[in-house]
């Protein structure tokens, strides 16, 4: 179990883009289980949508691609590696996310091909499932990013 001060040590993002704030269950190398709580006061709810909030989909692949970096990268030893998104496959948007939402999210890497790891995902809100898909990583040095 890591609490957000354990995750901050480990993960890249800070708030307001940071969207793990408790991992459940780590299995380095191999899956990990992660909680979001969606609070109103988020601020991409001022305006998605301002009279019914719904969590934008490209946000909660966000979280579940955080949750996959803490897969990845086991022990945070080299600060100038990132792990970026390169494909998202079939994800899946079940029901939508609502403020007061409490998602559980779960992360598998299915396959490591060389430099790239694919992960299935799934986010559930009471043990019902709001949204799952596919997701392939791969590691940067943080350096030739800008090259």
């Amino acid at each position: 179990m890591m609490n957000i001060n354990e995750i901050n040590k480990r993960i890249k993002q800070r708030p307001p883009f940071q969207m793990i704030e408790r991992v459940i269950e780590l299995n380095p190398g191999e899956s990990a289980t992660g909680i979001k709580n969606v609070s109103v006061n988020e601020p991409y709810f001022m305006g998605h949508f301002p009279d019914a909030p719904i969590m934008p989909g490209v946000l909660i692949i966000e979280c579940c691609a955080q949750l996959s970096s803490l897969v990845f990268d086991t022990d945070a030893s080299n600060p100038d590696v990132i792990y970026v998104l390169l494909k998202v496959d079939n994800f899946k948007f079940v029901k939508p996310v609502i403020p007061g939402d409490r998602l559980t999210i779960t992360v598998t890497k299915t396959k490591l091909i060389g430099p790239l790891a694919v992960f299935d995902a799934k986010v559930m809100v009471d043990d019902e499932v709001r949204a799952k898909g596919t997701m392939t990583f791969t590691s940067v040095e943080k350096n030739k990013i800008y090259e």
